[in-house]
């Protein structure tokens, strides 16, 4: 047997074998004669929805016409330049597909801040109703053998009675704008995304005598892998901008993360996705230090699980 063909059964050994420990179904030998790199078992790799395989990044996937679903969005920030810095944000969240178009979130928030000795933030320890918001999204592109890209338009507005990011009592309003769009690199095994994202809002704090307009601009690209039909594993890389007014005239600072994610499709009615990103770089005006810890944290955490009727 020549050194080619043993390479080719070696590869398809490890294949087998880490199909088995994965818990997809054995190759049969005239399957094995087809299979086109590791890990490829015909029928183990059902279509799955990329909404939430990214992480931060969302997929262009809205659901099926008439689904129903109850979520839980935990999204957390810690550590700036100096001192405690903990905020976590909570959302309950309505989804539904009304069409095959269109979708909606109707959610409430909750916010529960952990602050001492921070550069820019006065202390405070405490857990508020934070408001509420509706995520629309309209799907402009299914993927399919007509359109191997997805796109889909979404708007997020959100009316809020606390400030995210130093828990102070406030009465804000704002809305995300993002432009989704995904494809499947390998089908069904391999995806990548990449959002288009502008957000901008006013808010005025207690005690404050006049609104402040803020706004944020960036990119997020990731990739996924499944690395089994239940489980997709990958990474993201996220850009930022931050401006001191709802145009792009007044810049504050720019800040770029890095993380791995995680998707577990535990069973057709329930999902759980993680994602963990750390700043790696970035410079806010006026800091000669690196990173910008004035207007992003250095690192952020995201849990989501997905309950559908």
């Amino acid at each position: 047997m020549s050194r080619a063909s043993k390479r080719i059964l070696l590869i398809r050994y490890i294949g087998v074998l880490t199909g088995a420990l994965l818990g997809a179904p054995p190759l049969q030998a005239e399957d094995a004669a087809h299979t086109q790199y590791p890990f490829s078992f015909d029928g183990a790799y059902h279509e799955i929805e990329t909404k939430y395989i990214f992480g931060f990044t969302d997929g262009s996937d809205i659901g099926a016409e008439g689904e129903t679903a109850i979520e839980s969005d935990t999204n957390a920030a810690f550590r700036r330049r100096h001192g405690v810095y903990d905020a976590v944000e909570q959302e309950v969240e309505l989804e539904g597909v009304p069409t095959q178009f269109f979708a909606y979130e109707l959610s409430l928030h909750g916010f529960g801040d952990a602050i001492r000795n921070d550069d820019n933030y006065s202390d405070l320890h405490r857990v508020n109703f934070g408001g509420f918001s509706t995520n629309l999204r309209y799907l402009l592109l299914g993927r399919g053998p007509e359109s191997p890209i997805g796109l889909t338009i979404m708007a997020e507005p959100e009316w809020e009675r606390v400030d995210g990011g130093s828990g102070r009592h406030t009465r804000g309003f704002g809305s995300t704008f993002a432009v989704l769009a995904d494809t499947e690199l390998i089908e069904n095994r391999l995806f990548a995304a990449v959002n288009l994202f502008y957000q901008a809002g006013a808010a005025k704090a207690v005690g404050d005598p006049a609104w402040s307009r803020t706004s944020t601009s960036g990119l997020k690209g990731a990739m996924a892998w499944r690395v089994s039909p239940k489980i997709a594993l990958g990474g993201e890389i996220e850009y930022f901008r931050a401006y001191n007014a709802l145009g792009f005239g007044a810049f504050q600072g720019d800040a770029i993360y890095l993380g791995p994610t995680l998707h577990v499709q535990a069973t057709s009615k329930i999902m759980i996705a993680a994602a963990f990103s750390t700043q790696v770089a970035g410079h806010a005006v006026g800091d000669q230090r690196p990173l910008d810890l004035v207007d992003f944290p250095r690192y952020r955490a995201r849990l989501r699980m997905e309950y559908e009727f």
